[in-house]
């Protein structure tokens, strides 16, 4: 089911820190922050006893974990910021007069509705002869006047 990005948003800000960070922690691999410290713990179980990893190079493994953690939250909140803002940019849209190229030509027209395609803006245009246009991208757009 597609969500908002204003409802991911609220999402964000109720879960708790520690269990959204479990969640969205994952490295350049794939691996969960979850599987990344049962990596340590195994390592930790099945080293030698009489070479024991050095304390600088074990603290140093996991400061490396916890910032591949904090990477991946700070890009899951920019997403959710950059969705939110563009929902923002869509919506402010509403009653202006906008351009979009389309097949050689430019459809010009009146936004008159924003929806909400996989968490996506999408706008909706009366053309000045009445025609009604859906679903056109954010990005789509090449020029914004106000309204007539």
């Amino acid at each position: 089911m597609a969500t908002s990005p204003i409802e991911g948003l609220a999402n964000v800000q109720t879960d708790s820190g520690a269990n959204q960070g479990a969640q969205n922690a994952t490295d350049a691999f794939g691996l969960s922050f979850e599987s990344l410290l049962k990596i340590v713990l195994t390592q930790l179980t099945y080293q030698d006893p009489l070479k024991p990893m050095d304390n600088f190079e074990f603290v140093s493994q996991l400061a490396q974990f916890s910032q591949i953690q904090q990477t991946q939250d700070m890009s899951q909140a920019l997403q959710t910021l950059v969705a939110a803002q563009s929902s923002s940019q869509a919506a402010s849209l509403l009653g202006k007069t906008v351009d979009v190229p389309a097949s050689g030509i430019t459809l010009s027209g009146e936004v008159t509705a924003v929806s909400f395609i996989d968490g996506s803006p999408s706008l909706t245009i009366r053309t000045t002869d009445n025609q009604t246009i859906s679903n056109i991208a954010l990005n789509a757009v090449s020029q914004i006047r106000e309204g007539n």
